[in-house]
């Protein structure tokens, strides 16, 4: 069970950036993307994460707010078994926070993107590494066996260090946003975007020039 932790009450937000974007993967399917250190004000009204329905109210904190009703929303139920959580009957489908994993970390993505996100969890269950997984995938889809969308398709992760949540607003202390707009095969010359952020709050191209280029976006944390 992912340990709980302790919640310190600031008079404030405060937050702490890194870097680290560049080692980030943006598939939170994969359960290799990292978050940053935030240290957020709680009270009584946040409650762990222990039980579906709240797993599944905030997977959904990941899709656009007015889509949220229509996700469909997979992943791990507290049972320890990878499911379908909840029906949907729109575009999107949201990857629920694992709960066996430190952190929160839950994800949005169009359901074009399904088979390549699938194909991702299934090599990770055969112990493929993240490199592997990259090489594989690549390959596929060169030579046509897998699919992964039209250029625009997009991934939005809610993600977070900390596991408390507000029964009434779904919203998870201290989570924040990142959005993935994936471009296969784009690069800087192509999409005249940098290969890293010139600032913060500002788009870059991730892996470019392969099956997996996207645009990121890291908006700031609100204080």
């Amino acid at each position: 069970m992912k340990r709980l932790i302790t919640a310190i009450i600031f008079t404030g937000l405060l937050v702490s950036c890194n870097s680290t974007d560049k080692k980030m993967n943006p598939e939170s399917s994969e359960g290799e993307t990292t978050v940053d250190s935030v240290s957020v004000v709680v009270n009584d009204q946040f409650k762990e994460i222990k039980t579906d329905e709240a797993l599944i109210a905030t997977a959904l904190m990941a899709a656009p707010k007015e889509s949220r009703e229509g996700c469909k929303v997979i992943g791990y139920n507290m049972a320890g078994e990878f499911v379908t959580l909840k029906e949907g009957n729109n575009e999107f489908i949201c990857l629920a926070d694992d709960p066996n994993r430190d952190g929160f970390n839950a994800a949005c993505y169009h359901k074009e993107l399904e088979p390549f996100m699938a194909r991702g969890r299934a090599l990770k269950a055969e112990g493929k590494t993240g490199k592997e997984i990259f090489d594989i995938r690549e390959e596929e889809i060169k030579s046509g066996k897998l699919e992964m969308g039209k250029a625009g398709t997009t991934l939005h992760i809610y993600y977070g260090s900390n596991t408390l949540y507000d029964p009434e607003t779904s919203e998870v202390a201290g989570a924040q946003y990142r959005y993935v707009v994936y471009m296969p095969w784009a690069t800087s010359e192509s999409t005249g975007l940098p290969e890293a952020p010139l600032a913060p709050n500002h788009p870059w191209i991730m892996d470019p020039g392969t099956h997996k280029a996207h645009i990121m976006f890291t908006p700031r944390h609100e204080d």
